[in-house]
């Protein structure tokens, strides 16, 4: 029997029906429970004293488990800092019958040590026996960073994007109000609901969130949904056992296959029950795919917001959607294997062609959502199976021919791109190795698996230039940092570009044409 490292908790629990959704499937609001309790325990082993859950990093969900599979949940603290611990969980499920494990989610919880009267709490560092703890432990403090950070960081993209409403809310064909989807719940916090000292268990609360957070994404879809990611979000406030816990959600926009439903936590006590006042302890941003009776994944309708609180909500969802990205491509940052293929002059072009070819479907998928909104720019993001691909498309004053003419000339880059060192028009990019200039360990070569300009006249003097690329790992750290909100590296490029295109250089290069 496998027995768990020093510093680690290991809690393995059996699949029962009791612990599953009509469908048969793990409800997400017991696993976020067993998660909960599991870490608590973990941190609580280490500093010795109780411990709450202050808050939770984003959680996505990889696999379903279902009744008759085994859930085991390792939680370990990964680096204590004054008052408060770094906890990781990884959950994963055993199908019985043919042994096969799978991975359903890898977590980040800080849990805070309560000090006994007004004992102080210093907390004693983790002990790093192995590489993989040292790791874990640098990493802890740069998570913590950005956990610190996530507040400015939103408050910064929605001041953004208030800005540019009217760009940013275009009318759609069947787009629908989310008034129908507003849900509310009541839950009266009872003994086994909370821990020793009588506060409510933070597993439990996100529990009855994710209950109400269903129920609102079903009425937008009439179909079955399923919880694919939380939002990281942060505890404001305790509840005690005896407190009222009001829960509300309503959905707050939907991204092609996804919608995201806020769940506002309101505790009352019996006086303030009474008088109407409550305690706003808790939000959370809880992400649903949904399926069909084929097991197909539902597209959402696109959202119309109507009031003040619904626009506000619809740029907060966006926001969030943006920190979420940079978080994920950062983190699951991979080496991958080098596609660039050898230069051969014989095959230039079918090479050409297949990279028009290529840039030319990347353009034409369906499924592009607005991430940016800036002046004459806009971004675009679409993930694929975990592959992430930008479009970035600039209003430009100047006529199309011209643009292309500027842009299909490769030596004029660097007057325009910082980060480059040395009808419809298409300026299509790829790749290669050449042999006068063969790759060199002193150098880290980026990538380009298919990118290019595609540029659409709108009138005689004025046209669109959309950027496209599908991003390898070698350069996504520099596009998820400008999602993220990080970085406006993107912008200020796209920005230089246009200046680039409407002023272009007096140096005879204009009068060739």
């Amino acid at each position: 029997m496998e027995r768990p490292a020093s510093g680690e908790v290991l809690m393995s629990q059996a699949i029962q029906p009791a612990h599953a959704t009509a469908r048969g499937e793990l409800s997400a609001g017991q696993l976020l429970k067993w998660i909960d309790t599991t870490a608590c325990l973990a941190a609580e082993k280490h500093a010795g004293v109780s411990c709450v859950t202050a808050s939770v990093d984003d959680i996505q969900f990889e696999e379903t488990a279902r009744v008759g599979q085994v859930i085991t949940i390792r939680a370990k603290v990964t680096r204590a800092f004054s008052t408060s611990m770094e906890i990781s969980i990884k959950v994963m499920v055993q199908d019985m019958l043919t042994g096969i494990e799978k991975l359903v989610s890898v977590a980040f919880s800080t849990f805070v040590a309560k000090p006994v009267g007004k004992e102080k709490i210093h907390l004693k560092p983790v002990t790093l026996l192995t590489e993989q703890d040292h790791v874990e432990h640098n990493l802890a403090a740069e998570r913590r960073k950005v956990r610190l950070q996530h507040e400015d960081t939103f408050n910064n993209l929605m001041k953004e994007s208030s800005k540019f409403d009217d760009l940013l809310f275009d009318e759609e064909e069947g787009a629908v109000s989310t008034r129908g989807t507003s849900v509310q719940s009541i839950e009266l916090v009872l003994p086994p609901h909370a821990n020793h000292h009588g506060n409510t268990f933070g597993g439990q609360i996100m529990a009855w969130m994710e209950t109400v957070a269903t129920i609102s994404a079903s009425r937008l879809c009439w179909a079955h949904p399923f919880l694919k990611s939380i939002d990281m979000f942060k505890f404001r406030g305790p509840s005690t056992v005896g407190d009222r816990l009001v829960f509300t959600a309503i959905v707050n926009n939907t991204f092609q296959t996804c919608v995201e439903v806020g769940v506002r936590v309101e505790a009352f006590d019996c006086q303030e029950w009474a008088e109407g006042r409550g305690r706003h302890i808790n939000s959370a941003f809880l992400i649903y795919n949904a399926a069909d009776d084929k097991e197909n994944l539902i597209t959402f309708p696109r959202i119309q917001p109507i009031s003040k609180d619904d626009f506000r909500r619809y740029r907060g969802a966006i926001a969030r959607k943006r920190i979420r990205l940079g978080r994920k491509y950062v983190i699951s940052h991979k080496e991958e294997v080098p596609l660039c293929i050898h230069w051969d002059i014989s095959k230039q072009a079918s090479l050409s062609d297949s990279n028009v070819e290529a840039l030319k479907k990347l353009a034409a998928k369906r499924g592009w959502e607005v991430t940016s909104t800036v002046e004459k720019i806009k971004i675009y993001t679409l993930e694929e199976h975990d592959v992430l691909s930008v479009w970035v498309e600039k209003h430009v004053g100047s006529p199309a021919h011209l643009a292309y003419r500027l842009l299909s000339d490769f030596t004029k880059r660097p007057l325009w791109d910082p980060h480059c060192v040395y009808n419809t028009y298409t300026v299509a990019v790829k790749s290669v190795i050449l042999p006068s200039v063969p790759p060199s360990p002193q150098y880290i070569r980026s990538e380009i698996i298919c990118a290019g300009f595609l540029i659409h006249a709108i009138d005689s003097s004025s046209c669109i230039v959309s950027y496209f690329n599908h991003i390898s790992a070698s350069i996504l750290p520099y596009f998820a940092g400008n999602l993220g909100g990080w970085s406006k590296s993107i912008e200020e490029t796209a920005a230089s570009c246009i200046q680039f295109l409407e002023n272009p250089p007096d140096d005879g290069f204009i009068s060739t044409f």
